[in-house]
């Protein structure tokens, strides 16, 4: 079979190239390109990240893999749609006052489409798309569906990022390391004697400040209690997010956390711990995987974050664009543009986009 595998130059994507090659696959690997070279990077130089000016870096260590693993290599331009669906959309959203998620939109729009659609589109023939992500890919057999389960190693399941897969996407993808630790990884990558072995992972979006990327300027606000009192004062309301506790500079008896924003008045909403807690949520914007969708309560488990285990609600349709999600237990820091997603047994049921809280 022939495989195409999206390379990072990190060790994951570096040990599935391996693990395919080893199974006897024609593979090929291929790197997106997509740092904008005018974004005025004022990070931390030394910090790694998807979207960094280090892309050229990544791009000679995959380079050096897949020559070490006797595969072809090619680095595709998926820069312009990045900017368009990803970086656009990251801007809009915080000028709104809500918190985006990139990583959510660039599984959706970029790794899992424009990047194989470029590869086709410069003549790379493959049957399948391969990644290192830690999730697995299910195909239930009554219902024809294809859906994206949990990946064994809990601490880097990346299931909660791929929830607005399509059907199409689905079925094309393959992703080897859903049933292995990130243990078991570095192990192969030994084995198979890849120079990534140890390099750590890459951290967040973006290691720089957001500002580099949303432009924006200055614009001063207050902060404010829940009922109106004026604490302090800040400089665009898309420097904070829902449930943030640093960087606002106001002294207080106890803690304070960002509840929410008034765009209106461009104002941040603080309160205490407790006040940061809520009982459920809207969504819109909505993604069905193992399912066509729902047209009755039902119960199951969900994730507001990335990095929490899933917990009991029960959601209801409020039509065909919109549920209502509501917790068993309350949850903290429920954050408008982030994602809710569904899970049942640990398959994705769907997810969608938090409107608000309740």
């Amino acid at each position: 079979m022939k495989i195409l595998v999206g390379m990072s130059g990190g060790v994951d994507s570096s040990v599935v190239a391996a693990m395919l090659k080893s199974q006897g696959h024609e593979v090929i690997g291929a790197t997106m390109s997509i740092w904008n070279k005018d974004t005025k990077f004022s990070g931390d130089i030394h910090a790694d990240s998807c979207f960094s000016p280090h892309e050229e870096q990544d791009i000679d260590t995959a380079k050096q893999i897949c020559h070490s693993l006797g595969i072809p290599y090619y680095v595709l331009d998926c820069s312009k749609r990045y900017q368009q669906m990803v970086l656009d959309n990251f801007k809009s959203e915080y000028k709104a006052g809500r918190t985006p998620n990139p990583c959510v939109m660039c599984n959706s729009f970029i790794k899992f489409s424009a990047l194989p659609d470029e590869a086709k589109a410069q003549g790379i023939e493959f049957d399948k798309f391969a990644t290192g992500h830690y999730a697995q890919i299910i195909y239930n057999e009554q219902n024809k569906r294809y859906t994206i389960k949990r990946g064994v190693d809990n601490t880097k399941d990346q299931s909660y990022f791929l929830y607005r897969l399509l059907q199409e996407q689905l079925s094309r993808v393959i992703m080897p390391l859903g049933e292995l630790t990130k243990k078991q990884v570095r192990e192969l990558a030994v084995k198979y004697k890849l120079a990534v072995s140890d390099k750590p992972d890459s951290q967040d979006f973006y290691s720089g400040d957001i500002n580099d990327i949303l432009q924006n300027e200055p614009q001063i606000g207050n902060f404010v209690t829940q009922d109106g009192k004026i604490l302090g004062q800040h400089t665009g309301i898309w420097n904070y997010t829902v449930g943030q506790r640093r960087g606002m500079g106001i002294s207080a008896e106890r803690p304070l956390y960002v509840l929410g924003f008034n765009k209106d008045k461009n104002e941040v909403i603080v309160g205490f711990e407790e006040e940061c807690e809520r009982n459920g949520l809207i969504a819109d914007n909505l993604c069905w995987s193992a399912i066509k969708g729902i047209e009755a309560p039902i119960e199951c488990e969900a994730k507001i974050r990335s990095s929490q285990q899933p917990v009991a609600v029960k959601v209801t349709p409020i039509n065909r664009e919109q549920i209502q999600v509501d917790f068993f237990a309350k949850q903290k820091a429920i954050a408008p543009g982030q994602s809710v997603v569904l899970y049942k047994d640990d398959i994705i049921l769907g997810g969608g986009i938090i409107k608000n809280s309740l």
